[in-house]
């Protein structure tokens, strides 16, 4: 027991690179970074060492503020991608060196925004309800209280069922446990025998395994099948017809557990510029050339607080004064009121600012104490433009 515990501590500590996910507003999902290239090289070229395509000229306050992201590593971490848009069209493209255009990398709980978009889709064609109870089978006796627990109280981090994201020491936290200790094989069934601790609404925890119950939420309705292949392929194919093909997603790659179970939380990968059309897809509330694919309903959802933290929405973060002593997630005192995020482990970002009409995703390897300077700059970047 105690070299099971050594072992997922050493691999735990790893993954984490040293950051603690409370101190970035509960970004969920925890798994090794890539090894982080040497700054140095121009980053105005790909990983092949061709030119990136030219951009309109922009106003160089505006550049100087992208720049820094690259240029102050030791504040900020490692930029990997920064990919900024106005109107649609990018005006900003940088890479670090060994990175490009067709590099995908890691979502971290960028997906769960992804997830709830994937939720509404259903809720939206009558296979499953925003306000009923959660169809989850171990819920549903008689007498468990987790059978109140509905899909908004999911989506708001407000279900109430225990869970330690993070751990002290990093073993013991859920998340941890989930994906790398005795959950692993069966992530949703891990996080669905957890019992009740609060009553739903009661009270705000981020929870990287109510990401994975949607997510099994999601696939049992798209098939009855329990075999892993089966479920895989469903939500494979869900994900395409929604998701890659309309909004030309091609890179998106999402990860799943032995059970066939996506791992809705944490783990997906894709180019910057692909995160960029889902930011873009989000700015637009649902609608891509023209044609809605998402009830404006669905977004005026994942827009509203949770009861309990105004800084967090349905599965994605909001531009505003959380509670007292919770971690800052954006910039409520600089940016606009309507901007809102993704936000994924070690710094991963699609900020979207519809009233300035901007979308900015920032892909990289960020420390805890380094937060607070790249909120900074991310702050800047967005009041320049």
């Amino acid at each position: 027991m105690i070299t099971k515990k050594l072992m997922l501590a050493s691999a735990a500590v790893v993954m984490l690179g040293g950051w603690s996910l409370s101190q970035a507003a509960g970004q969920g999902g925890i798994a090794p970074a890539s090894p982080a290239p040497k700054m140095g090289a121009s980053l105005d070229h790909d990983v092949r060492g061709d030119m990136l395509p030219p951009l309109p000229a922009l106003d160089p306050a505006i550049k100087a503020k992208a720049d820094a992201l690259f240029a102050d590593e030791d504040d900020v971490g490692q930029t990997r991608a920064l990919y900024v848009l106005r109107d649609g069209e990018p005006i900003y493209e940088r890479y670090a060196p060994g990175f490009g255009p067709e590099t995908k990398l890691i979502s971290w709980s960028m997906a769960k925004s992804i997830t709830a978009v994937l939720t509404g889709f259903l809720v939206a064609g009558g296979q499953l309800s925003l306000d009923g109870p959660a169809p989850v089978a171990a819920w549903q006796r008689s007498g468990d209280p987790r059978g109140a627990i509905t899909l908004a109280h999911l989506l708001h981090m407000s279900s109430g069922i225990e869970h330690v994201e993070n751990g002290d020491p990093v073993w013991q936290g859920d998340t941890v446990a989930m994906l790398f200790g005795g959950g692993a094989q069966d992530m949703a069934g891990f996080a669905e025998a957890k019992p009740a601790a609060a009553q739903p609404d009661e009270l705000f925890n981020y929870s990287s395994a109510t990401s994975v119950i949607l997510s099994d939420i999601i696939t049992d309705a798209l098939t009855p099948s329990r075999n892993p292949a089966a479920r895989r392929d469903a939500m494979r194919d869900f994900i395409q017809g929604r998701l890659v093909e309309p909004l030309g997603m091609t890179s998106l790659t999402p990860e799943f557990d032995a059970k066939g179970t996506m791992i809705g939380g944490s783990i997906m990968h894709a180019t910057a510029r692909d995160y960029a059309k889902f930011g873009e897809f989000l700015r637009n509330h649902g609608v891509v050339d023209g044609q809605r694919l998402l009830p404006e309903s669905w977004m005026k959802f994942m827009l509203t607080p949770s009861a309990n933290d105004a800084g967090y929405g349905g599965h994605i973060w909001l531009n505003r004064r959380r509670p007292a002593g919770a971690p800052a997630a954006l910039w409520p005192d600089r940016g606009p009121n309507d901007l809102f995020a993704c936000i994924g482990h070690q710094g991963q970002y699609i900020i979207v600012s519809p009233s300035q009409r901007v979308t900015i995703v920032r892909l990289g390897v960020t420390n805890d104490d380094q937060f607070p300077a790249l909120r900074r700059h991310l702050a800047d970047l967005t009041e320049a433009l």
